[in-house]
């Protein structure tokens, strides 16, 4: 069984940084391609960042590039969200997700990960 789990949310001021923590458990770590979803209250889960399971390779929405670097370590079994230059606009609960398939494409839709996390709320004030 995957377990998930995110720390490191908060509340923060415009202009700040939060760093996001996920840690895996339950299957093979170094297989599982990883993302980081948002959603904000009243609107459906978006695609925030994404990370090859070598981590050679990452995607990222456009509202975040720039501002957000994805990265992990396997030897850890975690995946991170570094997010710096925060807008109000990131206000969410961000999720980790996990998708084991075969593969190297670095996929942005929900519907491609089988597995989450409970995630943890970022709040950013102006």
């Amino acid at each position: 069984q995957v377990q998930l789990v995110e720390s490191g949310g908060g509340l923060v001021q415009a202009g700040g940084s939060l760093r996001l923590s996920c840690a895996a458990s339950g299957r093979t770590f170094s297989s599982a391609l990883m993302g980081w979803f948002r959603q904000a209250p009243g609107k459906e889960r978006e695609f925030v960042a994404g990370i090859s399971r070598s981590g050679g390779r990452t995607n990222y929405a456009d509202s975040v590039k720039g501002r957000f670097t994805i990265s992990r370590d396997n030897a850890k079994n975690m995946v991170y969200l570094q997010m710096n230059s925060l807008k109000p606009d990131d206000t969410a609960v961000y999720y980790c997700a996990a998708r084991y398939e075969s593969g190297t494409y670095v996929y942005t839709s929900a519907t491609n990960y089988g597995f989450w996390g409970q995630g943890t709320q970022v709040t950013v004030s102006s």
